[in-house]
């Protein structure tokens, strides 16, 4: 018994003696940094490129008055009827054109800028308002595609091209009819949404005030800000363990803290993410990047997405507060987790939208 004893007293030893060594000579793996390379790009323009004209499988979304709604996606949408939905076909063309700005090479026998002169015209545009000023759809993509619209618009404002001035001009009685919506609504807003998919509050707001900071839109900037304090600004102790829902590509705490970052000046900022998120300032804070199990799921694989818009969020916030640096690396782990599933050659569900949410994180890198 007592050989027995010193027996198991020794492997012991040896096991705590190997583990103690590993935890002491083992480096921790290093984060990759991924980068928006030409290579990059060309993976993520291939997939708005390539749905653009997809009219099918389309889903529609809208409210039918009467047997004279029901027409073809391309009939009612004739600038976005492509990439599966209205919103994943606005900001497909944000990403094109984001994209084509930094690598002309992109399109050097001018095809897509051909298909864009031919899609964004006076007249059809005239055609995507009319049903926005339709009674029944009066709501209609509020407000995750209307803040899309403007991140586009934006997107063509700071272009110094023809083409680009006159697409811009195309949109612009679309893009005023629903920032003046958008303006009507914020107000009537009691409480914000915190969901994890399109109905964000925090989301919309974000992305319209980088368009109307970008316009210096004074009366819009003012109307996202104060609304904005007034539906977040008393928020504290928000619990990221209930994240993620089944399905979200959306982080509700992290949009939020994103959003403020760019409404609260810096000293009032930190102190209101420390009683919002005080986790985030603690050194070993770290987030699971989400796991998705089936790709050809087109509400499971919104996991996907939820990786990139943690990385814009992390980024940002970082870039607000410098003291968080550590979350740099947390963003640059979530890009790289899910960064591969970025091919044409994945499900329709994914490539179809994205694309955009990864060049959207990688946009945020400061």
């Amino acid at each position: 018994m007592k050989n027995i004893a010193l027996s198991l007293f020794s492997c012991c030893t040896l096991l705590l003696t190997a583990c103690n060594s590993t935890d002491k000579n083992t480096a921790p793996k290093p984060i990759e940094e991924i980068k928006l390379t030409a290579d990059i790009a060309k993976s993520i323009f291939a997939l708005p490129t390539h749905c653009l004209e997809v009219e099918y499988p389309n889903k529609l979304g809208q409210v039918l008055g009467s047997d004279a709604d029901l027409k073809s996606p391309k009939t009612l949408r004739p600038v976005f009827y492509g990439c599966f939905d209205w919103h994943s076909s606005v900001h497909g063309y944000w990403s094109i054109i984001k994209l084509m700005k930094q690598f002309p090479e992109l399109d050097t026998d001018g095809k897509i800028r051909a298909l864009l002169n031919q899609h964004i015209t006076s007249e059809n545009v005239e055609i995507e308002k009319a049903f926005f000023e339709d009674p029944n759809n009066l709501s209609f993509e509020r407000t995750y595609g209307w803040a899309w619209l403007f991140k586009l618009q934006e997107e063509l404002h700071t272009w110094e091209d023809a083409d680009a001035k006159r697409w811009e001009s195309a949109l612009k009685p679309l893009v005023d009819l629903l920032v003046k919506r958008y303006q009507e609504y914020l107000p009537k807003l009691v409480y914000p949404i915190r969901a994890g998919q399109h109905d964000n509050s925090a989301f919309g707001l974000s992305l319209s005030l980088d368009y109307a900071k970008t316009m210096k839109d004074q009366a819009f900037i003012k109307s996202i800000e104060d609304n904005s304090k007034r539906l977040f600004a008393k928020d504290n102790l928000c619990n990221l363990a209930y994240e993620p829902s089944g399905y979200d590509f959306l982080s509700p705490c992290l949009e939020e803290a994103f959003l403020m970052s760019k409404v609260l000046e810096p000293g009032r900022y930190d102190a209101w993410l420390k009683a919002f998120l005080p986790s985030l300032y603690e050194s070993g804070f770290h987030l699971e990047p989400a796991i998705v199990k089936d790709r050809t799921d087109g509400k499971l694989v919104h996991l996907d997405g939820l990786n990139y818009s943690r990385a814009a969020c992390l980024f940002g916030i970082a870039k607000a507060v410098p003291s968080l640096n550590h979350l740099k690396d947390l963003a640059n782990e979530h890009l790289a987790f899910s960064i591969n599933n970025i091919s044409s050659q994945d499900d329709y569900m994914g490539t179809h939208w994205l694309g955009t949410f990864a060049l959207y994180a990688l946009s945020e890198k400061p």
